[in-house]
């Protein structure tokens, strides 16, 4: 198994972009101060990396991806993750096997620290982990001050709206008004805007009791789909500053 392990590694090298492991560092903010401090790159895309972890997720066991998912570079770890989905989500994932991932992706969420590894894998393992289960554990996450350990719980509940079943994000996104990171204002936008998708009425009561408190990140994000004369009316609802 540890031979698998380093041969993930060596298809990520081998497959590594120069120019794209100069920009990356951009796009994810890895600067001093800046949310995703200290992060290393390859330069591998995610469609390459989607293809390695295809190739290798029936055969390498959780006790291998240790030591990918705690790896100081990004594409290492995502790769881990994506590897981690396409195992919980196999026909043959038995109740048992899908806990023991679940279990293996809360003792890691020190290293799913930036919007994409949160993004990429929250919703395919936790939220469907969760949906018929106790979800005290994502209340925890949303109570966390970390803001991964935040936004995967938002992000869990992707699932739920999918399954029209929107109160843990509606509850999660009242209790994020007062965040002070715009990651998460993206991110209950983006749910909220999903809620609306699938039911206009509970997006536009989420709204109106709340529109006057909302980020305007949060608010722009939640109104993207609506015509234009509602959004240019919610956001002139929106005192300035």
């Amino acid at each position: 198994m540890k031979q698998i392990s380093q041969n993930i590694i060596s298809d990520l090298k081998r497959v590594s972009n120069k120019e794209k492991a100069e920009f990356f560092p951009k796009f994810f903010k890895v600067g001093p101060g800046e949310y995703g401090e200290g992060d290393k790159f390859f330069g591998v895309t995610v469609p390459i990396q989607r293809q390695i972890a295809k190739k290798y997720y029936k055969n390498i066991d959780l006790n291998s991806l240790e030591s990918l998912i705690t790896s100081p570079f990004h594409e290492v770890r995502l790769t881990t993750l994506l590897i981690l989905v396409l195992k919980f989500t196999s026909k043959t994932c038995n109740e048992l096997e899908k806990k023991e991932i679940v279990d293996f992706y809360l003792r890691h969420t020190k290293y799913i620290n930036n919007w994409d590894l949160v993004d990429s894998s929250a919703d395919k393992i936790l939220g469907e982990y969760f949906f018929r289960r106790s979800r005290k554990i994502l209340d925890q996450l949303q109570k966390s001050k970390n803001l991964w350990k935040n936004r995967i719980a938002i992000l869990s509940t992707f699932y739920f709206i999918r399954k029209d079943d929107f109160e843990d994000t509606l509850r999660y996104c009242e209790s994020y008004l007062s965040h002070k990171h715009d990651l998460i204002h993206k991110a209950t936008g983006w749910m909220l805007r999903e809620i609306g998708n699938r039911d206009p009425n509970v997006l536009k009561n989420f709204l109106k009791s709340h529109v006057s408190k909302m980020p305007r990140t949060m608010l722009r994000y939640s109104i993207e789909k609506l015509p234009e004369k509602e959004r240019k009316f919610w956001l002139s609802q929106k005192p300035k500053l």
